[in-house]
């Protein structure tokens, strides 16, 4: 097809969709950019297909009912992230969607391919590798397949780093070769400048210390060695570099930097990696970054997979844009986060499926009733979905969701504050969702007004202790953040690390006004813990096989006091006593005058506690704390494992308890869900 012909043929396509005769163009994987976008002509990209859209938009309005852009199944390996900006939005009434062809599978691959795979002969090489690995270990050039961006671990902080380029084999992904291959070497000494033992805990410019494995050794010629640990608490993680070995005395120390020091507490964990020395069984690899060569003992036969190395950094990058839906696609093997939204309003993400992603599956900031619905979002380096908007000063709710999605195994790289989904800001919604595999928070929610209902999650915060499946997320949590609904969740077989205990609901430093109510917590640690906040209502709740249905404490009137000065500016600055505040949280008017430190407010009422313990209330609590009508240590009488229905003649009835709707708890089934039937297993089956 000439020029003419094309600038022809597109004419017509505008006219077409101005008349409302046509809507929908084609991509496929067989298909030409330079043909017209026709089911018999397709497109070979999205962007090609964008921009088509942008050119009929140019001439005029959408067709009523939008355009659609259908995908046929196979491949798309994306060069660089697909831009969308408000020259790309629809209308409410004209909406672009871009779909899978029902039936078919479309897989959007953010990396590259790896081949020309041989044998690791080099006699230097194979000296450093474990002598079990000498014979199994394979690489391939990267710079010769013309992969130049070999970007490493990165932005390295608490709780969070980015670790770069990744490798995938069979969908699955393979981990940077490590020491030990699991769990974690523990720190015997701390270490002074001079080498002399310190207590317990020391902060030191070399951060020097001692663990008891002579394992070391093989460390002293390596280059990029990185030590993930949980230096000082169990649930604040960071990656240093290493700094240098000392043989002598087994002892390590972090690498110097100008006005930065290290603290580091004896008995924490860690473990090294990035090293070629431990690449030492199946499934481990090692990138070797002045040369370009990835070294790589594979688990399978290389026939039998494809390996794949992660380029692209926020594959689908959505600016300012409106009234756009992404309905089927699987996205997987990226850099960053599959999805990034900001601004704009009305975006769906449906029934896709984002896997093996270094970052977050689908990120949200700002904008207004934006959802992701139906997804299926696993094996991330950080997070699932995270959901921010609206206006606290206000209280302009932004009206984002999260509904009816299956997250699980996320945080495989940073395992500590990495929610399966948040929502931030106010009034978001997170229901009717799966969570499990998640080794630390699964819903993470700060702000006013959120909604958190019918969701089922379990075999989450088995990384750390003293933080929640459902939790508060720091920092700054006070008596103003408002108006939140936890109910009709299920959460189960959720016990903390290495078993000390962790909580279903946790509501940290003052955090206040939920009303956590009708939901089953099943085989917990604590179920509930009110970290001193005031005016929270837990009632309807079923408690079975917990080691304490809650724990309230009164934190503000003792170590946790200085709450007070942050929230009381807090309070200023939002202007509670004028509206919508005072319209609002009426009961915020007089706080500064009623004890605002003080747990006032707390309500338990028409809970059920069996096979497990009561809770516990901190004695300066008890005075505030309201307890009525709770069937305690009395068989309530439960139909048949695992539905939790009460029978007809339970006594929780002649207290108040109001059924809980058990059935409607978790995923439902929909033509927008990304799969189904959605199996999933637990640690230990419910059971009663």
């Amino acid at each position: 097809m000439n020029n003419r012909t094309r600038i022809v043929a597109a004419g017509i396509l505008i006219l077409a969709c101005q008349a409302g005769l046509a809507s929908t163009f084609f991509v496929a994987g067989n298909g030409n950019d330079t043909d017209p976008g026709s089911q018999q002509k397709p497109f070979r990209t999205l962007e090609r297909a964008r921009d088509e859209i942008r050119r009929i938009k140019a001439a005029g309005p959408l067709p009523m009912g939008g355009i659609t852009v259908e995908l046929r199944g196979g491949v798309y390996e994306l060069a660089r992230p697909l831009e969308l900006t408000d020259r790309d939005s629809g209308t409410d009434n004209a909406p672009v969607v871009y779909r899978v062809r029902q039936g078919e599978v479309a897989k959007v691959v953010c990396g590259r391919m790896v081949t020309g795979w041989r044998p690791t002969t080099n006699a230097t090489i194979l000296k450093r590798l474990d002598p079990a690995a000498q014979r199994k270990v394979f690489q391939a050039d990267l710079k010769a397949l013309d992969i130049m961006d070999l970007q490493g671990i990165g932005n390295a902080g608490v709780y969070q780093s980015d670790p770069g380029l990744e490798l995938f084999f069979e969908d699955q992904p393979m981990i940077l070769a490590r020491y030990p291959n699991s769990g974690y070497l523990h720190i015997a000494d701390v270490l002074d400048p001079n080498g002399i033992v310190e207590s317990g805990q020391a902060r030191t410019p070399e951060g020097r210390f001692v663990y008891d494995d002579s394992r070391t050794a093989r460390w002293v010629e390596e280059k990029g060695i990185w030590l993930h640990g949980f230096w000082v608490w169990d649930w604040a993680d960071q990656r240093i570099p290493l700094g240098s070995v000392t043989r002598s005395n087994h002892s390590l120390s972090l690498p110097i930097q100008p006005g930065r020091s290290y603290e580091i507490r004896k008995g924490q964990w860690f473990y090294a990696e990035n090293a070629l020395c431990e690449l030492d069984r199946p499934g481990e690899w090692y990138l070797d970054r002045e040369t370009g060569i990835l070294y790589f003992w594979p688990p399978a036969p290389l026939s039998s997979g494809q390996a794949v190395v992660s380029i692209v950094r926020d594959p689908f990058q959505l600016n300012s844009v409106s009234h756009i839906t992404l309905r089927g696609l699987l996205i997987e093997a990226g850099r960053g986060s599959a999805i990034i939204i900001k601004g704009g309003s009305n975006l769906r993400i449906v029934g896709c499926t984002i896997r093996n992603m270094g970052n977050w599956g689908v990120k949200v900031y700002g904008g207004t009733k934006h959802g992701v619905v139906g997804c299926d979002i696993y094996q991330t380096g950080q997070g699932g979905i995270h959901l921010e908007g609206g206006d606290r000063k206000s209280l302009t709710p932004a009206g984002h969701y999260a509904d009816n999605n299956h997250v699980h195994h996320t945080a495989r790289w940073d395992p500590v504050y990495q929610q399966g989904i948040t929502a931030f800001g106010v009034g978001n919604r997170v229901t009717h969702n799966l969570i499990h595999h998640v080794p630390h928070v699964a819903i993470g929610f700060t702000g006013n007004d959120q909604v958190i209902e019918y969701n089922e999650i379990h075999s989450a915060v088995f990384q750390s202790n003293d933080a929640g499946a459902i939790y508060t997320s720091p920092p700054d949590e006070t008596w103003t953040m408002r108006g939140h609904r936890i109910r009709y969740n299920y959460l189960h077989d959720i016990r903390g690390f290495q078993g000390k205990g962790c909580n279903g609901v946790y509501l940290d430093d003052c955090f206040s006004s939920a009303d956590i109510s009708c939901n089953v917590f099943f085989d917990m640690a604590t179920a509930i813990l009110i970290g001193g906040g005031r005016d929270n209502i837990i009632t309807n709740n079923m408690f079975i096989k917990c080691n304490s249905a809650f724990s309230i404490d009164a934190r503000g009137l003792g170590w946790a006091k200085s709450v007070g000065e942050f929230a009381t500016k807090e309070l200023i600055s939002l202007n509670y006593k004028q509206p919508p505040w005072s319209v609002r949280y009426p009961e915020l008017l007089n706080i500064l005058e009623d004890e605002p430190l003080a747990p006032k407010g707390n309500v338990v009422a028409r809970n059920i506690c069996w096979k497990g313990k009561w809770g516990s209330t901190e004695e300066k609590a008890l005075p505030y704390v309201v307890f009525k009508n709770n069937l305690l240590d009395t068989d309530p009488q439960f139909r048949d494992a695992p539905t939790f229905e009460l029978r007809q003649d339970s006594p929780a009835f002649k207290l108040g308890f109001q059924r809980i709707p058990f059935d409607k708890i978790g995923l439902y089934p929909s033509e927008d869900r990304a799969s189904w039937p959605v199996p999933h297993s637990t640690r230990s089956p419910p059971e009663l």
